[in-house]
């Protein structure tokens, strides 16, 4: 067993230290994630006598894509993270680009998630014609025999962050198996690898504000992103070393749009609205 492999795992907290120790650390593969499409490797890393489990998923398991360049999807994670970082919302994992064992690749924080018997109700099917209170309609799907069941999500404020966060960074995927619940009334969002298009690409199962007006928190945070994708500014920069210029003015255009338009986007009809599988 490496020597890093006896440091007892512990919770990291700070954001600061999860970056040093996920950049800097010894990475030790310990198994992988057969569920993923593409490579995912659960991973131990350590530094200075600290130790937390993360996830690694090297640029060479990435399996290629016909709308997003060969190779980027690593990018895209820590993208996300430092958009996400900047809005101040803490929905994503710290998540850096490192090399690692099996060549560069994304690097996160392993989140524990709470119990699933202990976990809140995020996403469910009802046999009603509208949501209960409480709830936000997605839409109708077919659950089998002829019969439909409406799809509705939580009206929680938390996923409502998560779905302007995805409106800002084209989430071309956020399915119900993307949102962990963690301790501390907590809720991250993870696999942003297939974002940051220029075309509008935006599926998601967090339609529910649809057309509806932006929360005076969302349109504070959309303001400081505006500001801190200006020319020269430090979000910008380091967009600018994970994204094409093309991608990295986009962002600035759907920030511009959400708050020019002041409410959540809406389906455009050209795209499939909402992923699949979409768990």
């Amino acid at each position: 067993m490496p020597a890093s492999e006896r440091i007892p795992a512990r919770p990291v907290t700070a954001t600061a230290e999860a970056v040093e120790l996920l950049t800097h650390g010894e990475l030790t593969v310990r198994g992988r994630i057969r569920e993923a499409s593409n490579a995912v490797l659960f991973c131990s890393v350590a530094l200075d006598g600290v130790r937390a489990d993360c996830v690694y998923k090297p640029v060479a398991g990435e399996r290629p894509l016909w709308d997003f360049p060969d190779g980027t999807l690593a990018e895209r994670e820590v993208a996300a993270y430092e958009v996400a970082r900047a809005t101040g919302w803490d929905l994503v994992p710290p998540t850096v680009l490192r090399d690692g064992p099996h060549g560069e690749g994304m690097c996160q924080l392993w989140i524990e998630t709470v119990p699933q018997d202990e976990a809140p109700e995020l996403l469910a099917l009802v046999d009603t014609e509208e949501p209960g209170e409480g709830w936000k309609a997605v839409g109708f799907a077919e659950v089998g025999e002829g019969r439909t069941a409406l799809l509705v999500h939580a009206d929680d404020p938390r996923l409502r962050r998560l779905a302007v966060l995805d409106a800002v960074i084209n989430n071309s995927d956020r399915k119900g198996g993307h949102l962990l619940p963690a301790p501390g009334d907590k809720l991250y969002g993870i696999d942003h690898g297939v974002t940051f298009h220029v075309e509008d690409k935006l599926r998601t199962l967090l339609w529910g504000w649809a057309g509806e007006p932006l929360t005076a928190e969302a349109v504070e945070v959309l303001n400081g992103l505006a500001r801190d994708l200006g020319d020269g500014a430090p979000l910008a920069a380091r967009l600018a070393e994970l994204l094409t210029p093309a991608e990295v003015d986009a962002v600035r255009e759907r920030v511009a749009e959400l708050l020019r338009s002041g409410v959540h986007p809406v389906p455009n009809g050209s795209w499939p609205a909402i992923p699949w599988p979409p768990v």
